[in-house]
């Protein structure tokens, strides 16, 4: 079983005078020789080194005190999550998991061998706990494919204990600079490998340039949605709080921007891509609709007093949510695996490296991006009114709903438009974000009124009090009442705001 780790850490160049004196450092008593490990490490990749694209790390990993697999992610600045596998002569199927939205069909290979003799010290404070580990590594790379040469260096790791304050490491920071020794020139010992064992000299890798027409900005954009499906894929897998929802929003930016921009991106080319994220979605949704609603229900029998509490409510309600987790997670899973999702993954990138482009695309963006924000607020302002006019009921749920994923679909065309064209687009993105909040909360109401007749029902067939259950659907029909007397006052704004831009 895989265990999961935040690990902070900066690196550092290193002279051959070794570690400077920390005991200068504050909060630090006393600094303790932990003696010298041996580490032997092979790196694993694709030829073409899709994980070291995107700053992902698959090592095997003997000697020191963690020897076994280890699969790092990027998170933040001088932060990555370290997942330890137990030793095994092959990659546990855990990690390969986590790696599928990246390798796809690529073969992993033992790229790169790093053998280094680390020379280990902990920095401790007056009662003996660990504040951060400093190591200084003589490492000695090997490329391991053909052709591949031969590197050595010396570097140097601070590594911040666990549940430490990340603050100390600026402490340590400044008492190394001030003793001559600098951040490191390569974020990792992989990526130096990489670079200076590297059989040949490499092409630099073919960044995007600043957007400067339409079309450049639309596929900058749609760019941006796919590295994100890509990127949350171990997060859903891990079940990472809010990863779902985050991957069900990227493929829901993708295809709006598909439709949205229809003269931009040919649309016989997008709409099938646009059906198969639709796919995706719909997978992603069973376990984040089951997360909200889970979420909104129980907070809502929270609020109930226990004397109106009738019946085991809270119980059902858990093993519904429980239920309902489960079987959505074990689907997904098999989605993620899947070859249709990795299929959609592989003709995302294609699309991007050669663009469906249309005539527009190579205007300059401002009238062609301000034309498709203004159209897709047209159609959000056509369901909104028609809305109004409906008396409360199914009908006015129905006409509510479909406004609500119009403006859905214009916030992500704002955002999309807004480095083009500034603020009016920030004006709209904000607008339609309000909007949208609005009539989120009632279309959960209306999701919430739905489950509370179905668990009513049964547990009204096994003998139970339905009272509570009518209690919450009743608090949540108010709910409902609430946001469409609301929605008039808003909309009046929105309009108002639009008619200025």
């Amino acid at each position: 079983m895989a265990d999961t780790k935040r690990e902070i850490e900066r690196k550092y160049e290193a002279e051959d005078s070794g570690l400077p004196d920390l005991t200068g450092v504050p909060g630090v008593a006393n600094v303790v020789d932990k003696g010298v490990a041996h580490l032997d490490a092979t790196y694993y990749d694709t030829i073409d080194e899709r994980l070291a694209a995107t700053s992902v790390t698959l090592r095997r990993r003997t000697g020191g005190s963690d020897a076994g697999w280890h699969l790092k992610f990027p998170v933040g600045p001088d932060t990555r999550d370290e997942i330890h596998a137990p030793l095994s002569d092959t990659l546990p199927g855990e990690l390969a998991g986590l790696v599928r939205s990246r390798v796809r069909d690529g073969e992993l290979l033992p790229l790169v061998r790093l053998r280094s003799e680390r020379d280990v010290r902990h920095l401790v404070d007056a009662e003996g706990r660990l504040l951060a580990e400093v190591s200084v590594d003589a490492v000695h790379a090997e490329r391991l494919t053909a052709g591949g040469g031969e590197a050595q260096w010396t570097e140097m790791e601070v590594e911040l204990a666990d549940g430490g304050d990340p603050a100390f490491l600026d402490k340590v920071d400044k008492r190394l600079r001030k003793a001559g020794v600098r951040p490191s020139k390569s974020p990792s010992k992989l990526a130096r490998a990489l670079a200076e064992t590297a059989p040949r000299k490499r092409r630099p890798s073919a960044e995007a340039g600043e957007p400067v027409t339409a079309g450049d900005h639309v596929l900058a954009y749609v760019r941006v949605q796919r590295d994100a499906i890509v990127a949350l894929d171990p997060a859903v897998r891990r079940d990472a709080e809010d990863a779902v929802h985050s991957m069900r929003v990227a493929t829901r930016r993708l295809r709006s921007t598909f439709k949205t921009f229809r003269d931009i991106l040919d649309r016989t080319v997008t709409d099938p891509v646009a059906d198969e994220l639709k796919w995706l979605a719909g997978e992603l949704g069973l376990d984040r609709d089951r997360e909200v609603l889970a979420a909104r229900l129980t907070s809502a029998l929270g609020e109930v007093p226990d004397d109106l509490v009738r019946g085991p409510v809270g119980r059902r309600l858990r093993d519904w949510s429980s239920a309902e987790h489960h079987t959505a997670r074990g689907r997904l899973l098999g989605v993620l695996d899947s070859r249709r999702h990795l299929a959609l993954l592989d003709t995302l990138d294609a699309l991007i490296a050669d663009p469906p482009l249309l005539k527009a695309a190579g205007k300059k963006p401002g009238k062609p991006l301000a034309d498709a924000v203004d159209k897709d607020f047209r159609k959000v302002a056509r369901l909104v009114e028609r809305a109004l006019e409906l008396e409360p009921g199914t009908e006015r749920n129905v006409a509510v709903h479909e406004a609500r994923k119009k403006a859905k679909r214009a916030r992500y065309a704002a955002e999309a438009a807004e480095p083009a064209l500034g603020k009016p687009a920030r004006t709209m993105l904000k607008s339609m974000k309000s909007l949208q909040k609005l009539l989120g909360e009632h279309q959960d109401s209306v999701m919430a009124r739905h489950t509370l007749r179905e668990l009513s029902a049964v547990a009204h067939a096994a003998g139970e009090s339905a009272f509570t259950y009518g209690l919450l659907h009743q608090r949540e029909e108010q709910r409902a009442l609430r946001t469409e007397a609301e929605l008039p006052g808003l909309w009046k704004e929105i309009k108002g705001a639009a008619a200025g831009l």
